[in-house]
């Protein structure tokens, strides 16, 4: 049987954080303005003195090249010093880019913990690493846990790669999966954790975070493969090995809104405001009460005096109600939008 890997934009939606520190706070709405320098010299003597924010910001601002060349081993020193102090976005683009670097096995300990967290590219990679056996030791019943929760997030490769399981994977292991799934869901997953060993953070991080209005924060993808093929009778299939395409250069999108990603023409709008930062305000709140609802990209989109707050790219109307309705059901506004 052939591997699943199949293409992703392994990277998380690009997010500044901007705790009570003023510094790092100018330091965000020089970057939401466009002045990447100036945001870059406001983060750095703090980035040095040890603010794991404004660590994780630079490390933002390497893997992108906004107010610096790109360098991505730069943006991995970064993320590595945040990381150590407990700051989870910095984790979850630790082990992104560290896997499509080519280190699989450093950065599978931080891809399980980001994967708890609900990061579905993180579910997509630790699924199908626990499909393969590859790094981490074959468990289909824990694999399709993951690809589930990937693929209920809008993610299309686990979508698709989640029917390729079904080939394989036993009816009975299918339904511990998702019934698996169901309890990640409900934050009832601690199965999962003990599969992820690697360092412990010192603190959680507790700062605010903002976002910036900018594209998804995308270091490569994996090499494309051949779908697998049926297996004939029940024997086991052979383990593959998947392989990770070169890094590319992070895509550049018009400000203040980016265009839609290629995953699809559909958007969900939550509100309309006529001061920005309510729609803001609004994406932090309902990322907080929506799973899943963090892996899209946000779009503030100006129509006279009012900005409208909506959120995608989704593949198609189906994709964009469910989502709908998991937001509504967190007691928030939600509208399919078809672009």
């Amino acid at each position: 049987m052939k591997h699943l890997w199949g293409t992703i934009a392994l990277g998380t939606l690009l997010g500044l954080s901007a705790p009570a520190s003023a510094d790092v706070k100018a330091g965000v709405d020089a970057w939401q303005q466009g002045d990447y320098a100036r945001a870059i010299s406001q983060w750095r003597p703090l980035a040095d003195a040890g603010d794991p924010d404004a660590q994780f910001n630079m490390g933002q601002a390497y893997k992108l090249g906004r107010g610096v060349q790109p360098d991505l081993n730069v943006a991995l020193d970064w993320y590595r010093k945040a990381a150590s102090q407990g700051h989870l976005r910095a984790e979850d683009n630790l082990g992104l880019l560290m896997f499509q670097q080519g280190d699989r096995s450093g950065a599978l300990p931080y891809l399980q913990r980001a994967s708890q967290r609900g990061e579905p590219r993180a579910q997509y990679i630790v699924g199908t690493a626990l499909f393969n056996g590859d790094t981490i030791g074959k468990d289909w019943v824990r694999a399709y846990a993951l690809m589930t929760r990937a693929a209920a997030s809008g993610l299309p490769q686990a979508s698709a790669s989640l029917e390729q399981m079904d080939k394989y994977i036993p009816e009975d292991q299918r339904k511990q999966g998702l019934a698996m799934a169901a309890s990640l869901e409900q934050g009832k997953g601690a199965s999962f954790a003990a599969a992820a060993p690697g360092p412990t953070p010192v603190r959680p991080s507790t700062s605010p975070i903002r976002t910036a209005d900018l594209p998804p924060s995308t270091i490569g993808e994996p090499a494309k493969a051949p779908r697998p093929t049926p297996a004939p009778a029940k024997p086991a299939p052979p383990k593959p090995t998947p392989q990770v395409a070169a890094a590319k250069p992070a895509p550049r999108a018009a400000e203040p809104v980016p265009a839609p990603a290629a995953a699809g023409g559909w958007r969900v709008q939550l509100g309309a405001f006529g001061e920005e930062g309510n729609a803001r305000a609004l994406w932090g709140k309902l990322t907080g009460r929506v799973n899943g609802l963090s892996a899209y990209q946000p779009y503030l989109v100006k129509a006279g005096s009012l900005t409208r707050l909506q959120a995608g790219p989704l593949g198609s109307g189906a994709d964009a109600e469910r989502l709908c309705s998991r937001i509504k059901a967190a007691g928030g506004d939600c509208i399919p939008k078809k672009l």
